[in-house]
């Protein structure tokens, strides 16, 4: 029998797995309540039996279903042999970068421990994402989708689906997370992935007595949220001889454009809207490979009640691949826009937020790299592969001791040529409240997906070649989508721009699993110079400590 050691904030009612166990309204916004535990049991994303990660028994993990400005409030009880942390993808923690769930910030949680996570989805709306941020454990499982709905009393730009469906799916392995990790520890590359994972299952175009991965009625128009939580591939999805109107990415509602196929790369999320307006009988949900020699392939089956006949055989072909390919997905990241006109949780209202028009108080360009360092696989960012420590940068910050576990700034704000690669903690400093641009250079063959924590960005450009000043003029100042993740092809740069205003400790890192890491990935560190409760918590009175650390007594700094 495991044994707990019980972290609770506020009280829990036990023995209700998943569902939301309590709203709390008063002065406050209102609490929802989840106890997690995080298991192994047996799956089969692809068909064959290996060990996963569970969350109370289920593959993917439990939905949060919450509404713009709650309160979240998850228990979770690490019933696995090794140290675990989740992630809360997209979701901006404001002020509280504590609870993110990335090694910097945060001790994990142990084997037979539990840890209380809680955080305030603040003026958001959105599909997101949860996954495990410790070693490789996001190659088993503990994913799971977090849903922000918008507050009764808002507007939303499209009318209710008659149901809203999450669709988690992504390149899989059936190696497990174990395996691969000592795969990447030896320095080696995982190599390429066994499959395309639709919601947990895997199926081919003619298999028999499938389940539906959703059911649609004749007439009715359904939402349906999709995520690639992949490791290292960029996929495509349609849907045989029905359309899919854009209405939201990222925590954004978008201009609502029709498409028969989209571009999701890894770590990223959108809804669709589909309406069941074919002859009533089964259609294939596809899923292939982008921009990868082989093109991998899954299907799933969307049935229609009351539905005679089986999904044809001849699915949809994906877009083209190689530099064509890379033209057609640029150009479609360019039709996404952002819908200035839609009320929605944002940092003012009624698109009133003109960032074209703020002053760059600094550009940091950024570029990629694979290196070999002392004859192992290292990624690095302008020349630095970051590590992570046994004492959580923010708390070696917070308590004084930066000087004993890292240095600032060896990621400089453009990379040197010729330099050696260093394999150290990496942290860079950022003035609170400046405006920023930052370029992602990529001149590597193979494509790159990166992600903020902590923050939404203005993802303004995308386009081959080389950045220079000039590019500029280039960008979208007016409607961009405000975001967290953004693609870089090969040999391409991709632009953002967003406001460091979050302070605390945020995760810059690609979100290729092996990349990150291997040392792709970097924090920025955001102080506000009042050291005031307004712009940032406290460590809460709860928080675990670790490595040297690990016996001071608990601070509170703020005031």
């Amino acid at each position: 029998m495991v044994s707990f050691r019980r972290t609770v904030f506020l009280p829990l009612v036990l023995g209700v797995p998943l569902l939301c166990l309590l709203s709390i309204v008063n002065a406050e916004d209102p609490y929802h309540f989840f106890e997690w535990h995080v298991t192994y049991g047996t799956i089969s994303p692809l068909g064959v039996p290996q060990q996963g990660i569970l969350i109370n028994g289920q593959f993917p993990g439990p939905e949060i279903n919450c509404t713009s400005n709650n309160n979240i409030v998850v228990n979770v009880f690490n019933e696995i042999d090794e140290p675990l942390l989740l992630t809360w993808a997209g979701i901006q923690l404001r002020k509280n970068s504590w609870q993110d769930g990335t090694p910097a910030t945060m001790c994990p949680i142990l084997p037979g421990h539990n840890y209380t996570y809680q955080f305030q989805v603040k003026d958001q709306i959105g599909s997101y994402i949860y996954f495990p941020t410790t070693t490789l454990h996001r190659a088993s499982g503990g994913i799971g989708m977090l849903k922000v709905h918008s507050r009764p009393l808002i507007p939303v730009p499209f009318d209710n689906p008659a149901e809203d469906h999450a669709i988690l799916l992504g390149d899989w392995y059936n190696k497990g997370h174990k395996t691969l990790k000592r795969i990447l520890d030896s320095g080696r590359s995982i190599g390429k992935p066994d499959g395309i994972q639709i919601n947990g299952k895997s199926n081919k175009v003619g298999d028999v007595a499938v389940e539906p991965l959703i059911t649609m009625e004749a007439g009715k128009t359904y939402r349906l949220r999709v995520c690639n939580v992949g490791m290292r591939l960029s996929v495509n999805f349609r849907i045989q001889d029905h359309a899919m109107k854009l209405v939201e990415m990222e925590g954004s509602h978008t201009v609502q454009n029709e498409y028969d196929s989209m571009d999701i790369h890894v770590g990223q999320c959108m809804s669709i809207l589909v309406t069941a307006d074919q002859s009533p009988k089964d259609y294939y949900f596809v899923a292939s490979s982008r921009f990868f020699k082989q093109v991998i392939t899954s299907v799933a089956t969307i049935r229609y009640a009351n539905g005679n006949g089986p999904a044809s055989r001849q699915i949809p072909l994906p877009p083209p691949e190689n530099s064509v390919g890379i033209a057609w997905s640029i150009n479609q990241f360019r039709s996404f826009r952002w819908n200035l006109t839609a009320s929605a949780a944002r940092p003012n209202p009624q698109g009133s937020y003109h960032y074209g028009k703020i002053n760059i108080t600094r550009t940091i360009k950024l570029s990629n790299s694979r290196q070999v360092v002392d004859g192992k696989l290292r990624f690095a960012v302008n020349g630095v592969s970051h590590v992570d420590g046994e004492t959580p940068l923010k708390l070696a910050e917070y308590y004084g001791k930066a000087d004993q576990v890292f240095k600032y700034d060896l990621v400089k704000d453009e990379a040197e040529q010729g330099e050696k690669v260093v394999v150290a903690p990496s942290v860079k400093n950022a003035t609170f409240r400046n405006f920023v641009e930052i370029i992602f250079e990529n001149h590597e063959k193979t494509i790159q997906t990166w992600h903020l924590d902590g923050y939404s960005f203005f993802a303004v450009a995308i386009e081959p070649g080389t950045w220079t000043p000039e590019k500029r003029q280039n960008y979208n100042l007016l409607d961009a989508v405000s975001r967290h993740t953004i693609q870089v092809y090969p040999n391409s740069w991709a632009a953002i721009m967003t406001t460091l205003d979050n302070a605390g400790m945020w995760n810059l890192r690609s979100d290729m699993k092996e990349r990150a890491y291997l040392g792709q990935q970097f924090y920025f560190s955001v102080v506000s110079p009042a050291l005031s409760l307004r712009d940032e918590y406290n460590l809460p009175a709860k928080q675990e400590l670790c490595g040297i650390v690990k016996d001071l007594p608990m601070l509170a700094l703020y005031t």
